[in-house]
């Protein structure tokens, strides 16, 4: 069963490093947590390091830009590790082929496309229609308010076509503030589900989670994964992605499961044992928001 907590503070010190998942945990889609911006500044200032893991499909800059936008401040987190990042290097190595259709909102997901510099031949990946393409890259829905089944038809023709949907971002769903939206991640599971293949490299598929050990490297630090927490609101992306690594991980039940878990402050004891098991997650520890 999985601990309750009340504070961060009350189990930090046993780890090195933390995991931290951004969406619903250290911002809402329109600005930051403060409890959880000084839980994250706490945990630093004492030695620990914090590498923000998000199913974001931008890149890493372009994630740092928005936080900016949303008010975390930078000694909030070491670094950051995205699924866009570990999605476009499948991309440019011709995981969907050269001659793509583009799903997504251009104006926000441009910066996917850009040339990948750690590659040395990376491919010349050009965007065309559906009825031109190789291959569908997925940064998100054309209408995140739209039901995803607006796509079956192109999907069809896809999946006659043979053609592979790239995921960038394996979220289902995401809250905007008070608003639901749908994400890349429930249109590539209804191309699954019509018979097509969908790519993962976001949470909770393993990509990410190497990318992150390898932003650790980066910094200097060599940590082993008994010392990593994972932290995030996702069941089914951050909990079970965690689980997946054999990771210690913290549930913020307050995010998309408040309704489940009875989440006011704290989660519901009874709720969140129903939760769990529903979801046939085991988190190891709880908390109602992250503090």
């Amino acid at each position: 069963m999985t601990q309750i907590i009340h504070a961060l503070s009350e189990i930090s010190d046993r780890y090195k490093a933390l995991f931290v998942d951004l969406w619903g945990c250290v911002h809402n889609g329109i600005t930051a947590y403060p409890d959880a911006v000084a839980a994250l500044q706490a945990y630093r200032q004492a030695g620990g390091l914090v590498v923000l893991v998000t199913n974001s499909p931008k890149p890493r800059a372009g994630v740092a830009e928005q936080l900016v936008q949303f008010n975390v401040p930078r000694d909030a987190y070491d670094t950051i590790a995205t699924s866009g990042d570990s999605a476009r290097s499948a991309m440019f190595r011709g995981a969907v082929g050269e001659k793509i259709f583009f799903m997504g909102e251009w104006q926000r997901d441009a910066g996917f496309f850009e040339p990948l510099k750690l590659l040395h031949h990376p491919l010349n990946i050009e965007r065309v229609p559906l009825d031109q393409a190789e291959g569908i890259v997925c940064c998100g829905p054309f209408d995140p308010m739209a039901d995803p089944a607006v796509n079956r038809a192109d999907f069809l023709y896809a999946k006659q076509k043979g053609m592979k949907l790239l995921c960038a971002n394996p979220d289902i769903v995401v809250d905007r503030g008070e608003v639901r939206e749908w994400c890349a991640g429930a249109l590539a599971r209804l191309y699954t589900e019509m018979g097509g293949e969908s790519l993962y490299f976001g949470k909770p598929h393993p990509p990410i989670y190497d990318l992150a050990r390898r932003r650790l490297t980066e910094l200097g630090a060599d940590i082993s994964d008994s010392n990593i927490l994972v932290i995030g609101d996702g069941p089914q992306t951050d909990i079970a992605g965690g689980m997946g690594e054999g990771l210690d991980s913290l549930f913020i039940t307050g995010g998309l499961a408040a309704a489940e878990t009875k989440t006011s402050h704290h989660p519901d004891e009874d709720a969140l044992r129903s939760h769990n098991e529903k979801e046939k997650i085991n988190p190891t520890y709880s908390i109602g928001r992250l503090r």
